[in-house]
């Protein structure tokens, strides 16, 4: 891969991190996620 191409991917990568990572700290996915653990914890189906 030439060096234009690896700095493409990388900044490729970069973008969809930092939009996954919004997502995923977005209030209403964190609150499902705690939801998804507590029920875990808790033992519950």
């Amino acid at each position: 891969m030439v060096t234009s191409e690896y700095a493409m991917g990388v900044i490729a990568a970069v973008a969809f991190a930092a939009v996954l990572y919004k997502v995923v700290t977005g209030g209403q996915v964190q609150a499902a996620l705690q939801d998804i653990v507590q029920r875990a914890l808790d033992g519950g189906v």
